[in-house]
């Protein structure tokens, strides 16, 4: 059985459960205690040395632990529906708003979040490794927050999806992005009214609920 190490709380594994459910794919889940620390416990290094959520256990036994290498096994592992694209253009659409998506959104939410934090002390970034907050990267990700709203609105005017004129990974990560982004207390206004129709849309998926 495939067993996915999550945190309900966390945007990243978030992502994965969107995507097994998309795909339709059954698995196990077990709860990982980020506030508690347990991924920096010895158990779960011996599990994913990164000591990140989500990490996937595949049904040959192989882990995988980012979210990159979850989503190309999935995509192999079960075609359908295709997440990635059909075509190598699509693909390449896709994949490009991926890689903006998780750069300019994702990655600016954990500068903000990781560099004001005081609960994140010394955890500036993910990993084994401790590393001391910034609190000028933390001003500097907000600013990057809310231009990426901009932009995503602006990609999605007169637009359904994202990428590719399809339901696709691009969309599940902006969703993740956007909802995650009230952490740092931005979200979506009568400025991004393309971004808070597509928004709405894409809450009629039932994959969006977890």
């Amino acid at each position: 059985m495939i067993t996915l190490y999550d945190c309900a709380t966390a945007p990243s594994p978030r992502r994965a459960r969107i995507l097994l459910a998309e795909k339709g794919v059954p698995h196990e889940t077990v709860q990982i205690d980020l506030r508690a620390g347990e991924q920096l416990g010895e158990a779960y290094r011996r599990i994913n040395p990164q000591c990140t959520v989500p990490a996937l256990r595949t049904d040959e036994g192989v882990m995988l632990t980012d979210n990159a290498a979850i989503a190309a096994w999935l995509e192999a592992h079960c075609p359908q529906p295709p997440l990635l694209g059909r075509t190598a253009l699509e693909k390449a659409d896709i994949a490009s708003w991926q890689w903006r998506i998780e750069f300019e959104g994702l990655l600016a939410i954990a500068e903000c979040l990781r560099n004001s934090s005081p609960g994140m002390a010394n955890r500036a970034l993910p990993g084994p490794v401790d590393y001391p907050q910034i609190p000028e990267l933390a001003q500097r990700g907000l600013a990057r927050v809310q231009q990426f709203f901009s932009v995503l609105d602006e990609q999605l005017r007169g637009r359904d999806f994202v990428a590719a004129d399809q339901f696709s990974i691009a969309d599940i990560t902006a969703v993740v992005v956007v909802d995650f982004a009230r952490i740092v207390k931005v979200k979506p206004g009568e400025q991004h009214p393309d971004l808070m129709r597509w928004r709405t849309a894409m809450a009629q998926r039932p994959s969006m609920a977890l």
